[in-house]
């Protein structure tokens, strides 16, 4: 099968996200005039080690906020945010926090996920989250499409929570990495192997 995308793919779902997976969800927390915000993206990932960096994309706008969502519009006022990693155990919280609220309602509240202060920015970050990358944003590009943002950040202070520090590595494993697979599937990944590069 092929197909151009300006086409279609006639197919009864766009297998586009399923194609690229699994994909690591950021849980990106922000903080703006009209109060905190907690929502996963999983066009999200980490684009370098020095300094290290982070990106994520955001696709969709919503009525209250012209061109874009609450996170990216959150951004471009403080300048900064929270990239927070979710555990397979956190999976429904992560769920709970991607509802459609209206901007300026906090999702640590509406979905009871507890909120810690971030060390190196005023963030807030999720209290649990197996780690949390605070970031300053560097810059926001508009892509191609109406909605569609990437947004690129500098890691400023990292938070590891201790049970998912073993053997002196980060470690999941035990409750596993949540990742988007492509339509409404996910994976916990708790099986890994290594390989020494030639």
């Amino acid at each position: 099968m092929f197909y151009r995308p300006e086409a279609g793919h006639g197919l009864p779902h766009n297998p586009l996200n399923a194609i690229v997976a699994p994909r690591p969800i950021g849980w990106i927390s922000t903080r703006g005039a009209q109060g905190d915000n907690l929502a996963p993206y999983s066009f999200f990932n980490l684009t370098a080690y020095v300094p290290p960096q982070v990106m994520f994309a955001s696709t969709t706008a919503k009525p209250d906020r012209p061109g874009t969502k609450d996170s990216v519009a959150q951004i471009a006022e403080s300048r900064v945010f929270c990239v927070n990693i979710a555990d397979g155990a956190m999976r429904d919280m992560v769920n709970a926090s991607s509802a459609a609220l209206p901007a300026g309602t906090s999702e640590f509240e509406a979905a009871e996920i507890e909120a810690a202060e971030c060390e190196t920015i005023d963030c807030p970050r999720v209290a649990q989250a197996a780690a949390s990358l605070e970031c300053r944003m560097t810059r926001i590009i508009r892509l191609a499409g109406a909605t569609n943002v990437m947004v690129l950040g500098v890691v400023t202070g990292i938070h590891l929570r201790p049970d998912c520090v073993i053997d002196g590595r980060f470690d999941l494993r035990r409750n596993g990495w949540l990742s988007r697979l492509g339509y409404k599937d996910y994976t916990v990944t708790t099986e890994t192997f290594e390989m020494e590069r030639p």
